[in-house]
């Protein structure tokens, strides 16, 4: 990294010291922490500009909001999607939120996929930032997704323990791999029906992408998952007619089937043990019920 990216970065507020923005003057001390967010491109406006967007609340205080996103919404600011994610409509909404990460990412603790639904954490203050993104790092957040994937499962539960690294042709995908992260996520299956499956994973890491990739390598990729296998393609090789109804349930749904379901975590204030659940979107009730159906 160039200096003069890492004096950008300060100027930008992408770059903080024990949760605070600092000068680039500032002397550190033993023992400071510094986070540096250098994934901002160059080229993104620094100033995030509020929007209307309708944003589901489901718990609010002091110190967090926890959302449930909606499909497609994507959860922050980058190159070609300036504008109409999440964060714009957290700044029209909140006027305090954590800075740990920049002007950028404010307020973003944990990150969901575009496509996936469901519960997302949001931090108002440094400090409750600082306390939640610890809590993800010693894995102590409980996390439960369901999903509806393809075919059925040998076993009901069971738990997926490979490592999984970025894809050597497409670093947009990620894949298993031996020189990967650790990589861990169990599973429950709820149902299984004659073509899918619908599953709850508990995610122990949190890699991008974990649950589609260690799904689709276990054999039984997340249905509508276009990038991980489970996309329209999957719906060829059957009947003509029930090829026909899984690529017309696909197309009416049009997303990954993925619903981040049910978070519990420490309250980063109150230290008390609390747990929310996002309801599974009618659209999704709607998919199963066709694919059961």
């Amino acid at each position: 990294v160039s200096r003069a990216r890492v004096q950008d970065c300060i100027k930008s507020g992408a770059a903080v010291v024990n949760g605070k923005q600092v000068k680039s003057s500032y002397l550190l001390e033993l023992n400071d922490r510094i986070n540096i967010s250098l994934n901002q491109p160059k080229e993104l406006a620094l100033n995030v500009q509020p929007e209307e967007i309708d944003l589901k609340i489901l718990y609010k205080d002091d110190s967090i909001i926890v959302i449930n996103k909606p499909a497609g919404l994507i959860v922050h600011p980058g190159v070609g999607n300036e504008s109409g994610t999440l964060l714009n409509g957290l700044v029209n909404n909140f006027s305090q939120l954590s800075n740990v990460n920049g002007p950028v990412r404010q307020g973003i603790v944990h990150r969901l996929d575009a496509d996936t639904s469901g519960i997302i954490l949001i931090a108002k203050t440094n400090d409750a930032h600082l306390h939640l993104a610890e809590q993800f790092k010693n894995r102590t957040v409980r996390k439960e997704y369901r999903s509806l994937t393809w075919g059925t499962w040998d076993e009901i539960s069971g738990k997926i323990n490979e490592k999984i690294s970025r894809s050597r042709s497409d670093p947009r995908v990620y894949c298993v791999g031996q020189k990967g992260k650790e990589s861990i996520t169990d599973y429950l299956v709820l149902d299984q029906y004659r073509y899918c499956s619908q599953v709850s994973f508990f995610p122990k890491t949190g890699r991008t992408h974990q649950i589609r990739v260690h799904s689709a390598w276990f054999g039984n990729p997340i249905f509508g998952d276009e990038k991980y296998g489970g996309g329209i393609r999957k719906c060829k090789g059957f009947l003509a007619e029930v090829s026909k109804n899984l690529s017309r349930a696909m197309t009416i749904f049009g997303r990954h089937a993925l619903h981040a379901y049910k978070i519990e975590f420490t309250h980063p204030k109150t230290g008390k043990m609390i747990n929310f659940t996002a309801p599974i979107p009618d659209a999704f009730v709607n998919l199963i019920e066709t694919i059961s159906g």
